[in-house]
């Protein structure tokens, strides 16, 4: 058996062992924490469908759903309720949903919440998917990391139609071209609504749709979104690195910071290399030399522990989210010059031209107790 097909049989393992998130709404026992994600859909339910996983593209929707977090788990781990009876204290729950039925019902609420913080903090964090992803999966993981990097902007997800299928990669990319106007139709009422900047998060093939939205809103000279953006972070992002070069150069002035968190561990991305014939994706690239004529800054997490495919590291592991949630350092140590970022974070700082590498490194001081 060839390499390629053992990386295959293992992700494909992995990926389909893995149960899906399904947006059950369980009463509220008040014993999580409780957050509202708000959402943005371009996704349709399939009729023939048992698991209600939404899979058919569709128009651009918007949703919020309630979801406690759980008092009882370890920081980085999403635990939600399949079967039986809830429980509260270990299981990420959905207590609430409602549908927006217009754009203008969506700008009202997202107004309304904006109004509860002071002007200079009405801030939003977009989260855009990766492949093989439902709907309750994109939900969960946002609350995960808005709980556990004590994100203070409003969290949105917007969720494109995935089949939620290991084997439906091609679908997935498709799906993923087809929804560039539904982010922008989102990022557009988000900006309406008030908020004064976004963050644009995007994981693994949700990156694709991330960085073709951007190219499309800079060739059309967007004056809403652009303007506001107040950074983009691509986590594992399922690129080639050829298509992400030639869309930065179209976007241009790169949104600041622009961080690319990768890792040479990345089982999922080590396939999708090997299935495209090149060498590595943009998430799992070897060093940051192909960007270095870029303003992006490259956090690579090779030696951190994630899940088992290693495809999400900065949300699965404890040690690094730890790391990362001491987000006051970390944003210093983004914005400083590079010859002065030594010592602000764990790990070792290169510059290439433009770009800047970070290679991060587990601290005890950090990652303990």
């Amino acid at each position: 058996m060839t390499a390629a097909l053992r990386i295959f049989g293992i992700v494909l393992l992995l990926a389909a062992c893995t149960p899906r998130a399904t947006l059950v709404v369980t009463p509220d026992t008040g014993v999580g924490k409780p957050y509202t994600i708000r959402v943005g859909s371009t996704r349709e339910l399939d009729p023939a469908d048992k698991n209600q996983l939404y899979t058919l593209r569709g128009p651009l929707s918007f949703q919020a759903f309630d979801v406690s977090v759980p008092p009882n788990r370890e920081p980085g781990t999403v635990e939600y309720f399949t079967r039986g009876e809830p429980d509260p204290n270990t299981q990420f729950l959905a207590t609430g949903a409602r549908t927006f039925k217009t754009e203008a019902q969506f700008r009202n609420d997202l107004a309304a919440a904006y109004r509860k913080f002071p002007k200079a903090n009405r801030g939003a964090v977009v989260f855009v998917h990766g492949y093989n992803t439902s709907v309750g999966d994109a939900v969960f993981r946002l609350t995960q990391l808005t709980n556990d990097l004590e994100i203070d902007d409003i969290p949105l997800s917007y969720t494109w139609p995935s089949r939620v299928n290991p084997l439906a990669y091609g679908y997935d990319r498709d799906s993923a071209l087809y929804s560039r106007d539904g982010l922008e139709k989102y990022l557009t009422e988000i900006a309406d609504s008030g908020t004064r900047s976004i963050t644009l998060l995007g994981h693994s093939m949700g990156s694709l749709i991330v960085m073709e939205t951007l190219r499309q809103m800079a060739i059309r000279d967007d004056r809403k979104v652009l303007p506001k953006l107040n950074g983009v972070i691509l986590m594992s992002p399922d690129l080639d690195v050829d298509l992400f070069r030639s869309q930065a150069k179209r976007i241009g002035t790169l949104p600041q910071p622009f961080i690319i968190f990768t890792s040479r561990r990345d089982k999922a991305l080590l396939l999708a290399a090997r299935l495209t014939g090149e060498p590595a994706r943009l998430g799992n690239i070897p060093d940051v030399s192909p960007l270095s004529d870029l303003d992006v800054t490259v956090v690579d997490v090779t030696d951190f522990n994630g899940d088992a495919l290693d495809h999400f590291t900065p949300a699965n592991s404890p040690a690094l989210l730890k790391i990362l949630g001491k987000l006051g350092s970390v944003q210093a140590a983004l914005n400083t010059d590079a010859s002065n970022k030594t010592g602000l974070l764990p790990g070792t700082v290169l510059t290439v031209q433009n770009a800047t590498s970070i290679i991060l490194s587990p601290v005890t001081a950090l990652a303990g107790n």
